[in-house]
């Protein structure tokens, strides 16, 4: 039976630390669904088609990765894409609260649902998606924490 895993985010933008996340995911699992979500609590700065098109090619279109965008609940999309396991990364403890918690909801709305958390490698770590687009605002370079370029 394959083993698909959907990685939820906004991913606004991809950093390396999430792709870090979806290689090392790809150890254990068949298929991983990158899910763009909408965060109704956040307004976007990058443009999804661009995020999508520069996973794709940071991935070299590996058959074993999809992409999809949704606006709906991430438990309710993992079902309908047929994934069983939602993988998430941890940086660190504040992550594991945050994620934690929304691991258990999810659970609870899907009871077949595992979530798997991947800690960060340590290298990796201080990069998030807030901070790049913050440095990306002010003009400086975040080419060492994407996987792609973009304009």
């Amino acid at each position: 039976m394959k083993k698909t895993a959907f990685f939820p985010g906004s991913f606004d933008p991809f950093t390396k630390g999430h792709a870090d996340i979806v290689k090392r995911g790809l150890n254990l699992f068949d298929e991983i669904i990158i899910g763009i979500g909408t965060n109704t609590n956040k307004n976007r700065y990058f443009e999804i088609e661009a995020i999508e098109r520069e996973i794709k090619g940071a991935f070299n279109n590996d058959p074993r990765v999809k992409i999809i965008h949704y606006e709906d609940l991430t438990a309710s999309v993992a079902k309908k894409h047929g994934a069983k396991f939602i993988l998430r990364g941890l940086r660190n403890t504040t992550d594991f609260e945050y994620e934690n918690t929304i691991s258990q909801v999810n659970r609870q709305l899907e009871t077949e649902l595992e979530t798997v958390f991947l800690i960060t490698s340590p290298e990796l770590a201080p990069i998030s998606s807030t901070i790049v687009r913050e440095l990306h605002k002010f003009g400086a370079d975040i080419t060492s924490y994407i996987p792609y370029k973009i304009e």
